[in-house]
């Protein structure tokens, strides 16, 4: 994990936002010498790609429509 300073940061923003949504790495961002916060991606690169199963799941039909009818004779 690679530490910045916040002043560093400030000048490179832009392009540190960049490195973390591509390279999907996270940033500490320190105050001297010290940690202060994190810069990281929303998701890891792991969880982003999908499962090769679940990728060919399909739903029909609205799966938030009731289904009361269904479960008359329960």
């Amino acid at each position: 994990m690679k530490t910045i300073s916040i002043h560093e940061a400030k000048a490179h923003f832009s392009e540190l936002l960049s490195t973390v949504q591509d390279q999907g790495v996270s940033i500490i961002l320190s105050r001297y010498g010290h940690p202060v916060a994190e810069i990281k991606p929303l998701c890891s690169r792991e969880r982003c790609i999908p499962h090769t199963h679940l990728s060919h799941v399909r739903i029909h039909g609205d799966p938030t429509k009731p289904t009361a009818e269904e479960w008359d004779n329960v």
